[in-house]
């Protein structure tokens, strides 16, 4: 969780390095909704959870080309709180970087927030034993929301209203790990700082030519997690890919290629299933690599970009998983040839690992 911390710093840094000219503004909502369990096991886990959100903004002005191109979304950071008011899962806490992209004259507005969370409840073999969702009281925090949002209402203040949907997994660091999500309704205030906004529109970059030629991209990710056996140790793993994409515009670029697994946590699991379940007939040396093959989208906004993946297992002797397989995440570019990414590799619902990358576009 350290290496998330720390690319969450520099990430803030890149939100915040921003033109001197965006002006600040704060929303503040509360929340009240459901606990969504996603397996028969975490039905005990239900509850009505309730919160405060609150967003810390930077309104961008069209001094940067991406302001534009986004139809002048803002950034910046969140706080957020929860109580799931279930004894199991007890209260959540979160903070991280956020955009807020705006649609239909800026009344509709879509919150994309990823952060860290502390959860005041974790699993405990003698405490809590029956918390299956937070294996450790660190996690990963993921918020998509979707607002009908009126600024200025009464002088600075207005009014928005919406749906959000939040997400705490600690991407199987430790087990156990199902992850807890939420939907939620919330009504809040915001506040902007300033009296009047004047908007300018890069009218040179929208006609500049973003098209490029297919780029060829090596990627080590990396980090550490636990077989779905509690107590079985954490153990690093080495996700290779190496893919080709293309881009086609200011927002756009398709990828397509392969990776290789190597996922230690795997050799003690197999050595688990073999002896504790004769009847699956596991040899103890089946190999515990994976290839798979991938398509993949990166939205591009300015040095940070969003990355989905989907792929297939073309090469798995041991078999735990489904066989399709997704990734989630975001990268920060230093340069056209050097990034950075943290990214959240699943199966469905289900968290594998948190991945922390270098690569390489050449």
């Amino acid at each position: 969780m350290r290496k998330m911390f720390s690319l969450l710093v520099l990430f803030s840094m890149a939100l915040f390095g921003q033109n001197q000219n965006d002006t600040n503004a704060i929303e503040v909502s509360f929340l009240r909704g459901n606990v969504l369990p996603h397996t028969t096991d975490l039905y005990h886990l239900q509850g009505h959870a309730e919160g405060v959100l609150m967003s810390f903004i930077k309104q961008t002005h069209g001094k940067e080309e991406w302001h534009s191109a986004y139809n002048f979304p803002d950034y910046g950071m969140f706080l957020e709180y929860q109580n799931y008011n279930n004894d199991f899962l007890g209260k959540v806490f979160g903070a991280g970087v956020l955009y807020n992209f705006y649609f239909l004259k800026r009344h509709l507005e879509l919150k994309v927030a990823q952060g860290v969370g502390y959860a005041t409840n974790p699993y405990d073999k003698v405490e809590n034993s029956k918390n299956k969702a937070f294996g450790s009281t660190f996690m990963a925090n993921t918020n998509i929301g979707l607002f009908y949002k009126k600024e200025h209402l009464i002088d600075n203040f207005g009014l928005q209203a919406g749906v959000l949907f939040t997400h705490f997994s600690n991407g199987r660091t430790k087990s156990p790990n199902s992850g807890i999500n939420s939907f939620l309704i919330n009504v809040g205030l915001n506040y902007d700082f300033s009296k009047t906004i004047n908007r300018t529109i890069d009218s040179v970059a929208l006609h500049k030519n973003y098209c490029e030629p297919i780029k060829y991209n090596i990627v080590l990710r990396s980090g550490y997690n636990e077989s779905p056996i509690i107590g079985s140790g954490q153990y690093p793993f080495y996700h290779i890919s190496f893919f080709a994409d293309k881009r086609f515009n200011r927002k756009s670029a398709l990828q397509l290629g392969a990776e290789l697994f190597l996922t230690n946590s795997f050799k003690d699991f197999i050595k688990y299933k073999s002896i504790a379940y004769p009847e699956l007939n596991i040899d103890t040396n089946t190999d515990y690599k994976r290839v798979g093959f991938f398509v993949g989208y990166e939205l591009f906004v300015n040095k940070i970009s969003l990355e989905g993946q989907i792929g297939y297992y073309v090469y798995r002797p041991f078999v735990n998983d489904i066989s399709i397989y997704d990734r989630i995440g975001f990268k920060y570019h230093f340069n056209p040839k050097i990034f950075t990414s943290f990214s959240v590799k699943t199966h469905m619902f289900f968290a594998e690992a948190l991945e922390f990358g270098v690569g390489v576009r050449l």
